[in-house]
């Protein structure tokens, strides 16, 4: 599949993004594609308007759906990694609080596609960086084959910090997200022994896990991307550490780094 002309779309479609959704409801098991959209807009999907119109049309003029197709072959015969469909849409611009969390790129990722949301500000290593990150969950979910309602909150500590080590090791320091460098290592190793280290077996169906994960409530922001980054950083101190070799590692291995 690799990359969606999503741009055609958006050419015929962009005041109607549930009418865009609908062309890959299959992949949502045919749900309503309002609610799609509504679940896509909670990552950074665009909202019809003028300043993601403006962005949309910055994104063509920029060739970006070439571009991102280029890292998608680079990528895949890199990893050995899936071939998925992957979908760029404009960010949502207008909402403020997001653009400053994201830096104006976001994107969720499944085992069988990709969802990138993107403005026209930032340069074609922000973008890799984004696909680096998203890409890595994919190839690792084919890889470690494990069934998605078996995965616990140290699955998703473990699958974040590899995916920014990914980010690290090809596109540079300068790319990680915010989050590797929010806390200290000795807040990182107060907040591990206080909220992480009892819920590891946490199922990701549980409402604490993406509280965990995300920071939201009670807990640190970005507390779960924030630890798994530190604990692939510690593994990688004692470690041959590999990005290709450690796609397939299972999530307790890396823990030795802690205890």
């Amino acid at each position: 599949m690799g990359i969606v002309n999503t741009d055609a779309w958006l050419k015929r479609d962009f005041e109607n993004p549930v009418k865009i959704c609908s062309k890959f409801a299959d992949l949502f098991e045919n749900d309503h594609p309002k609610k799609i959209y509504e679940y896509l807009l909670e990552f950074g999907m665009y909202r019809p308007g003028r300043a993601c119109k403006k962005s949309y049309l910055k994104l063509v003029e920029r060739k970006v759906w070439t571009k991102v197709g280029g890292l998608f072959n680079k990528y895949r015969n890199l990893w050995k990694g899936p071939d998925v469909p992957v979908f760029i849409f404009p960010i949502n611009e207008e909402n403020r609080g997001l653009m400053k969390e994201t830096g104006g790129k976001a994107g969720v990722s499944f085992k069988d596609k990709i969802f990138l949301f993107l403005s026209s500000a930032g340069d074609i290593k922000e973008i890799e960086a984004l696909f680096v990150h998203e890409y890595h969950h994919v190839c690792r979910m084919h890889k470690i084959k494990k069934p998605l309602d078996e995965y616990t909150l140290l699955d998703s500590l473990i699958m974040e910090g590899l995916a920014e080590q990914a980010v690290n090791h090809y596109c540079g320091k300068k790319y990680i997200g915010n989050w590797c460098h929010l806390y200290s290592e000795k807040e990182l190793i107060r907040y591990w022994d206080r909220y992480i280290s009892d819920n590891l077996d946490l199922s990701r169906n549980h409402k604490k896990h993406d509280m965990l994960l995300f920071g939201t409530g009670p807990y640190p922001r970005l507390l779960g991307y924030a630890i798994g980054y530190y604990l692939i950083s510690e593994f990688k101190k004692d470690a041959n550490f590999s990005i290709k070799r450690s796609l397939v590692m299972p999530a307790k291995r890396f823990l030795r780094a802690v205890k």
